[in-house]
């Protein structure tokens, strides 16, 4: 096992020592796809996955989710979140196990998911569909002080419903003065640079897992990918997810490191529960 570089309590008091620079961005990675992000005191996250549901659900079939990082953190802990998002309806991005006890102890908390999956996502954790904020590809929406725009995700295609709404969805969010981009689950598709370029991103969390058609799940990029991808779209700063999860379904980062290096994409690459923080900047 995986053990995090902070957890629990030592997760929290570091979330906690982070308000000291209230002008910086601050960027945890909670494992798989999964962030939490601070600026001036207020907290986003966008994707956790922080229960074993996924191991127990899988645990007698041929298809086990063999878990490889602790938890970083107990949703129920986390009682000072505003915002968080679910990118598409897959377990690990959408978890009840995470979401309802995050719901119970932040009342008030909005749960941004795409327009499309509300009423599944609703279905799935026990609450109206009014309760949760739809989003759909090209739209934009303000909530509790984070601007979010929706962008296509394509895992492994783009998926539209009925009505022509985007099933999978990425987001670009800004924080402050900052603009982040978290792609969900997605390979590259056709106009993928062009819709990215319409903003400055400063920071973007790209999936690096691959698509392995053994694995019988649906892939995303692979490291290379995300780094070129991170590149061609005017990223400042690139951090890697969505491995060092479950056993079945992980690669490496050094593939995505080398292509960094090689092409000059500026990059971090975090343990889960590892904090990233920015220089100070107005906002």
């Amino acid at each position: 096992m995986i053990e995090p570089a902070c957890r629990d309590d030592a997760f929290l008091e570091d979330v906690e020592r982070a308000r000291e620079s209230p002008e910086s961005l601050h960027c945890w990675w909670l494992g798989q796809s999964g962030f939490l992000f601070q600026w001036r005191g207020r907290h986003l996250l966008l994707d956790p996955y922080l229960s074993d549901s996924l191991t127990r659900k899988y645990a007698e079939t041929d298809r086990p989710h063999v878990r490889l990082t602790g938890r970083v953190i107990a949703p129920e802990r986390l009682d000072f979140v505003r915002v968080t998002t679910s990118s598409h309806n897959h377990t690990d991005h959408l978890d009840a196990d995470t979401l309802r006890p995050l719901l119970a102890v932040n009342p008030e908390m909005e749960l941004v998911v795409p327009e499309a999956n509300r009423t599944f996502a609703a279905k799935r954790l026990g609450v109206e569909a009014e309760r949760l904020r739809g989003l759909d590809a090209g739209r934009t929406l303000e909530v509790s002080g984070f601007d979010l725009a929706g962008v296509p995700a394509a895992h492994e295609s783009p998926d539209r419903d009925d009505e022509g709404r985007h099933r999978h969805l990425g987001y670009v969010v800004r924080l402050g003065p900052w603009t982040v981009y978290h792609s969900g689950d997605t390979v590259p598709y056709e106009g993928m640079i062009d819709i990215l370029r319409q903003w400055s991103i400063d920071l973007a969390l790209l999936p690096i897992n691959g698509r392995r058609p053994e694995r019988r799940v649906a892939g995303n990029l692979w490291g290379d990918e995300a780094a070129r991808i991170a590149r061609e779209a005017g990223v400042g700063r690139v951090i890697p997810c969505h491995y060092d999860m479950f056993a079945f379904n992980t690669e490496t980062p050094d593939l995505f490191v080398g292509e960094c290096e090689r092409i000059g994409q500026l990059h971090s690459v975090l343990l889960a529960g590892e904090r990233w923080s920015s220089a100070p900047r107005e906002g």
